[in-house]
């Protein structure tokens, strides 16, 4: 080989060879029996103050770690973090157990404009959203290629979880609870849906109730995410949040979206939720202002004080167009919120245009006190379709409440019945009769539409179902499920 040869070669096999990151390991402990006055860092000698943390000058593939169990008064500040794909920037517990870090009345992690972290299997608490604390759990700024894991996020006057602009983010297993403005939020600059490619999954938001600061908007939401785009939230929960928002106005929701497009809700459980008293909303899901190309499916909620699925447009909003409801059931929603039901169509007085071509199929909506879907007084909107769904409502009340508002609706193979059987619904008693005279659910000038004459489904007082990855095999749901599929 000659020499000209040889350094080819050479220069080929580095140019594609991938880069080696040498991965450093900083320990964190303040744990008496690891306690030494020369701390470098290393296990034997782990440094003790978090602080220390952003001195670091971290590269890809380093890890920083906490003692499991150890408690931590710090917040842990970075910015410009460049972490490599494959070789990311390691926050987390080592030992048994997880570490706390206890950050008072600030934020627990404030990251900004950094790339490839993972955060992992920690505890975040702050002061308390009524004792002091003013701000979010872990808050992430112009962020991407993040994975958050195992988490407990509690003590926030604002979000558990906060991620502004961020892209490229895996939220897995984070629990938020007893935080203020919501347990999980994702948010951006308001109507640019910078926040892309977002996956919220395994995570459960419980009693976030509400932050006593805001007086002028909603909190105390389970998992909300705005002004984003591609988001999937699976296998989620949300349960008794918004009990003490400070406010009488639009409220809270269990899972969420608004200003965003192309957002998937699925396999998630929404139930008792809540809202303030004599406010709005407090229900289990909910399609919101400016809301488009999304879908919820597969989901369950029940028992929400507001309704279970909430079909809302609200005032000078961006246009509200392509979403759809599948597979899904709500059970005994909205007997609190006035107006609320098992699916809720509300528009804050924008024109039709801005409201249009929503696909509601194959639903199962039951209410053995009330009526079981309703539309709010003049909510203007265009092309709404209604197929396969099950409305069933109490016996003594209407199937449905309020005045649909458009003539461009279709109601077409859906069930309408009390839930002892019979039919009764702007004065008529027989599903026929009020079909021809509304223009609901007649093809071919034949009726296509149902009813039920006795009561077939059943329910107890209290139900407790509370595993996503069960909702398909609850015995109590089964026979929903199957009669959806058909």
């Amino acid at each position: 080989m000659t020499l000209l040869k040889f350094f080819l070669t050479a220069f080929l096999l580095l140019s594609i060879a991938k880069p080696v990151f040498a991965q450093r390991k900083y320990f964190f402990s303040n744990s008496e029996t690891e306690t030494n006055a020369l701390s470098d860092g290393t296990r034997l000698h782990p440094f003790h103050d978090p602080a220390l943390v952003s001195t670091l000058q971290l590269k890809p593939g380093d890890t920083v770690f906490f003692h499991g169990g150890d408690s931590f008064n710090s917040t842990i500040t970075l910015d410009g973090l460049n972490g490599k794909p494959g070789n990311p920037i390691v926050f987390a517990s080592y030992a048994k157990g997880k570490a706390s870090i206890y950050a008072g009345n600030k934020e627990g992690f404030l990251i900004t404009l950094s790339k490839n972290i993972s955060i992992a299997n920690l505890i975040i608490a702050g002061a308390g959203r009524k004792d002091g604390n003013t701000t979010d759990g872990v808050k992430l700024l112009n962020c991407r290629s993040v994975k958050i894991r195992d988490l407990e996020i509690t003590g926030f006057q604002k979000s558990g979880l906060l991620l502004f602009n961020c892209k490229d983010v895996e939220a897995d297993r984070v629990i938020a609870m007893q935080n203020g403005l919501a347990g999980i939020l994702v948010e951006g600059d308001y109507q640019k849906r910078l926040s892309q490619n977002i996956h919220i999954v395994n995570c459960r938001a419980e009693n976030n109730p509400g932050d006593p600061t805001n007086l002028s908007n909603h909190s105390g939401n389970g998992i909300l995410v705005g002004n984003c785009r591609n988001v999937l939230i699976e296998y989620c929960t949300a349960t008794n949040n918004g009990w003490d928002m400070p406010r009488i106005g639009n409220g809270p929701v269990g899972i969420w979206a608004y200003e965003a497009d192309s957002v998937v809700i699925q396999h998630c459980i929404s139930y008792r939720n809540k809202t303030a008293k004599g406010a709005a909303d407090g229900g289990g899901f909910d399609l919101d202002g400016g809301v488009t190309n999304s879908v919820i499916q597969y989901c369950l909620s029940y028992e929400n004080q507001g309704s279970g699925y909430g079909i809302f447009q609200y005032w000078s909003a961006g246009n509200w167009k392509n979403n759809t409801l599948r597979y899904c059931i709500s059970i005994n929603d909205g007997k609190i919120t006035e107006g609320a039901s098992g699916m809720y169509i509300w528009n804050g007085n924008n024109p039709d245009s801005s409201f249009i071509n929503f696909y509601a199929h194959n639903n199962f909506f039951y209410n053995d006190a009330k009526y079981t879907f309703s539309f709010a007084s003049e909510s203007r909107h265009r092309n709404f379709h209604f197929y396969k769904n099950y409305f069933i409502a109490s016996d003594t009340s209407e199937i449905y409440f309020g005045t649909d508002s458009s003539t461009t609706d279709v109601f077409l193979d859906n069930v309408w019945a009390r839930r002892s059987g019979g039919f009764f619904q702007d004065g008529y008693s027989d599903l026929g009769q009020w079909a021809r005279a509304m223009g609901y659910e007649i093809r071919n000038g034949k009726l296509a539409g149902t009813t039920l004459d006795k009561k077939i489904f059943v329910f107890p007082t209290n139900i407790n179902i509370t595993d996503p990855y069960r909702l398909r095999n609850e015995p109590l749901l089964k026979p929903i499920w199957k009669r959806l599929k058909n």
